[in-house]
């Protein structure tokens, strides 16, 4: 084939166009930055919901089961089962406080 030139000649870039990738690119990181911040926040709130539902949970169903066992080896029944309750709610409650004292510094600290 001719090594002729192209039919074409290829496209200047115009500045306007540049300009307008500069800006856009500029308005995306602004809106993600935004938006990013959101999204962490109610995430982290998810979190410490979670955990204290697991706590709760955990330590009530934690303390029923080491009290039955209790009350399996020992034949102490209901007793091993109800002590084994009333530590678990408190066990329970411990850990949730510990845990919202914990999530108050941290949001003191950012401030």
């Amino acid at each position: 084939m001719s090594e002729d030139k192209p039919a074409q000649e290829p496209i200047v870039e115009d500045a306007r166009i540049d300009a307008l990738e500069a800006r856009l690119k500029a308005a995306k990181e602004r809106e993600e930055e935004r938006t990013q911040s959101q999204v962490k926040g109610a995430d982290a709130n998810y979190r410490s919901g979670n955990r204290v539902l697991a706590d709760l949970i955990g330590g009530i169903l934690g303390g029923c089961v080491i009290g039955y066992a209790f009350d399996a080896i020992f034949s102490t029944v209901p007793w091993g089962l109800l002590v084994g309750l009333f530590l678990g709610i408190g066990v329970a409650f411990r850990n949730i406080i510990v845990a919202a004292n914990k999530a108050s510094k941290d949001s003191d600290e950012s401030l």
